[in-house]
């Protein structure tokens, strides 16, 4: 579907289109721009734009508005801040873009039970800049800006991940809106329940397949006594793996643990001035607890690095020196991209058990090699997860092909290994056929759950998994 194509059936639009603007006036927008900004993810996969986009300022207006579409059995598509990387926010049939980016207020802080309950619409830096002096901070960090509700759609996790855990592990209930214009809370604020049906962690991870999420209430933390952050150097990438892999094994609690490739070091290097590294296989740590803690935590990690090659540390206690490391590690994508100026990237993930990490990783470097593809290598590699950064030519079709192929082959490796085609990028359109090899014996499972919330197959169709 083009940009500007509409719904076969003219009527259904129309019907849906003028009941939507008597309700909610100007703010059901038809332009061009602003709907091919609400068709396209920041991927590679093209803009498939929705025929409308309607700016939410509550949960109530989104439940008014679902009801709409239902009654016209029109798709409706939530929409955050557009980050998300396997072609989620895509129109595949026209529809609703549902922008929820207006709901974007902190509702209440409970400090003392260490929760915080937002709005969807309310991003990461938002969350942690308004709980800036009360001593807490939320962990979870995907790089993005990303909104809460866009994270919990797609389970997100990133950097924080291997010590406080995914999207998945804080929250602790969420207010959605279902398929037929509900409203439903999935739990109350305890820390744990025996309660029924876990609701909540059914619509973290669903994409916007099951309903609209429009209140969150997020778990969040002490701000740790000592912050300390490390790089370390190696010669070759099995051993800055290894260092991970045993680091983990032997229990210590590292808050953060990224590895580069050399080329992706080399691109930061250069976009973020880094200085005084070298473009080699790199390792970037974090340690959080008390000052003895995070000395023991660092010398027992500094102590693994060595016996496999790794340079001295290169310490980092000041805030300022951290968020410039942390910066540059987040802003990877950006610099790959600029290693070819013009170029677009592909980014895809895989995660497999940390005990295959290494060969995984090795594998598909080793593959890379005879693809004749700039495609740099990052890891949250603490969990086991690593992602490529395909930077390509969009419009070379051999370039695309021998992306795809790589990609594919990457996919079906860590499936071999009992991983997972995706650790945090979600499934979308882009891994949809992926998800059936990974779980085919669950897929038909997913489906009556999707047939029994959403019957007329109004959200977010044509993700995670096909209808038929």
């Amino acid at each position: 579907m083009t940009a500007d194509a509409l719904p076969s059936d003219a009527t259904v639009h129309d019907g849906a289109l003028r009941a939507l603007r008597e309700a909610f006036g100007d703010r059901v927008s038809t332009g061009e721009a602003i709907r091919r900004q609400h068709g396209k993810d920041e991927s590679y996969h093209p803009v498939v734009a929705p025929d409308a986009v309607f700016f939410a300022e509550s949960t109530e207006e989104v439940a008014r508005a679902v009801r709409i579409c239902a009654d016209h059995k029109w798709p409706v598509i939530p929409f955050g801040v557009g980050t998300s990387l396997e072609g989620g926010v895509a129109a595949l049939k026209g529809g609703l873009s549902v922008d929820v980016s207006g709901m974007n207020q902190i509702l209440e802080v409970n400090a003392e039970d260490l929760d915080v309950r937002v709005q969807a619409g309310v991003t990461r830096k938002q969350v942690n800049e308004y709980l800036r002096d009360t001593g807490l901070f939320f962990p979870i960090d995907p790089g993005a800006d990303a909104s809460i509700g866009g994270m919990c759609a797609t389970r997100a996790s990133g950097t924080n991940a291997v010590r406080y855990g995914t999207m998945r592990d804080n929250v602790l209930n969420l207010t959605v809106v279902t398929a037929d214009g509900r409203v439903v809370r999935t739990a109350r604020r305890a820390k744990k329940s025996a309660a029924g049906y876990d609701l909540t962690r059914l619509f973290i991870g669903s994409e916007g397949t099951l309903g609209v999420i429009t209140e969150v209430q997020l778990k969040v933390y002490g701000i740790p006594e000592a912050i300390s952050s490390a790089v370390v150097q190696f010669d070759d990438l099995d051993s800055a793996v290894n260092t991970c892999v045993l680091a983990i094994q032997s229990g210590v609690p590292v808050a953060r643990m990224e590895l580069l490739d050399d080329i992706q070091m080399g691109a930061c290097i250069v976009y973020s001035k880094l200085e005084g590294y070298e473009a080699k296989p790199t390792l970037f740590f974090e340690f959080h607890g008390t000052a003895a803690g995070v000395v023991e935590q660092a010398e027992t990690v500094q102590a693994i690095a060595g016996d496999f090659g790794g340079s001295d540390f290169k310490w980092a206690t000041q805030a300022e020196d951290r968020n410039k490391l942390w910066q540059a590690r987040h802003d990877a994508y950006y610099a790959a991209l600029a290693k070819r100026p013009g170029s677009q990237g592909w980014p895809t993930d895989v995660c497999v058990p940390i005990s295959r990490l290494a060969e995984c990783i090795a594998e598909t470097k080793k593959d890379l090699e005879d693809t004749g593809l700039l495609a740099p290598l990052v890891g949250h590699v603490g969990d086991g997860n690593f992602h490529l950064v395909y930077v390509i030519d969009p419009d070379n079709a051999d370039e695309m092909r021998r992306a795809k192929e790589h990609s594919d082959r990457m996919v079906l490796r860590a499936l071999a290994m009992d991983g997972t085609c995706t650790g945090e990028h979600g499934v979308g359109y882009g891994k949809i056929d992926f998800l059936a090899a990974e779980l085919p014996e669950a897929i038909p499972l997913m489906r009556a759950i999707k047939q029994a919330l959403d019957p007329d197959n109004i959200m977010n169709p044509g993700k995670l998994f096909r209808m038929n």
